[in-house]
């Protein structure tokens, strides 16, 4: 049934100007808004519309990885750009923030509405 369709993801914010800020500049991607939501135009032509909600909760899991070539040289610039990395009681990560704790190399950090993202190591 829908196997022809062109699905998308999305999710909320508390507030939609932080996130084009945070999206568009920051992160560098490209952001488009049309009705008060945003859509981030991301690679494989796949849009993921982000809407605001008032009583937003952020999610607990990572609604958006971000794979990379050199997780080393994104996290830096990342962090250049004035992102701040997480950490977790349950997952040690070393001073950048990166977890090498087995699998793929990932560093976790949030958007301005406390969503979870990462950049993950494409190896």
């Amino acid at each position: 049934m829908f196997g022809t369709t062109k699905a998308f993801s999305g999710f909320s914010v508390n507030d939609i100007e932080a996130a084009r800020t945070f999206y568009g500049d920051t992160l560098g991607l490209r952001v488009s808004e049309e009705h008060g939501m945003l859509f981030l135009h991301i690679a494989g032509d796949r849009d993921i519309l982000v809407y605001p909600k008032p009583d937003h909760t952020p999610a607990t899991f990572t609604i958006l990885n971000f794979p990379v070539d050199d997780i080393e040289a994104a996290v830096d610039e990342l962090a250049r750009r004035g992102v701040h990395f997480e950490s977790y009681d349950h997952l040690k990560v070393d001073d950048k923030g990166i977890f090498r704790g087995g699998g793929p190399l990932i560093a976790w950090f949030t958007d301005p509405s406390g969503n979870v993202l990462s950049v993950i190591q494409d190896s």
